[in-house]
């Protein structure tokens, strides 16, 4: 049987309002017509975020777009979905989050080797308005320096 291509959505925005500290791999706990609408790309991570809930790890505000073949049953599209890790991955992160700046953010979303939904989220700390400044600046050179290298070229 013929695997699935891997559906990629990712969150540009984070990488620019954050720092990334740490990635970890996390299972969705979906219902049917969230994986049949996610492997068609109809989704967004630009509006999610991650949150602790009774020990429990949840991404809220997640877009999954309709199933368009779906009936009555299909699902909400922004509803509350449980992320599945590891319990010592859990506490880790937890420790980590309760730290003052810290905050966990979804990064990318695809289909494993399994056809299995994964979810990459970061553990995060913000950056400060000067910093994306330079980020900036650097994109800018590199761009410039790429552009000056193909002329010469």
């Amino acid at each position: 049987m013929a695997l699935p291509k891997k559906v990629v959505i990712k969150n540009k925005k984070a990488s620019f309002e954050f720092f990334f500290i740490d990635t970890y791999e996390a299972g969705l706990k979906l219902v049917g017509t969230e994986v049949k609408a996610l492997r068609e790309g109809n989704a967004n991570l630009s509006d999610a975020y991650c949150i602790f809930r009774d020990g429990n790890l949840e991404v809220h505000s997640m877009y999954i777009g309709e199933y368009k073949f779906g009936n009555l049953n299909n699902h909400e599209t922004r509803r509350v979905r449980r992320l599945l890790l590891k319990k010592s991955e859990l506490k880790k992160m937890l420790r980590k989050v309760e730290e003052k700046g810290n905050t966990i953010v979804p990064y990318k979303l695809y289909f494993n080797d399994r056809g299995f939904a994964k979810l990459e989220i970061a553990l995060a700390k913000g950056k400060k308005s000067f910093d994306k400044r330079d980020q900036i600046k650097e994109r800018d050179n590199k761009r410039e320096l790429d552009r000056i290298k193909k002329i010469t070229i």
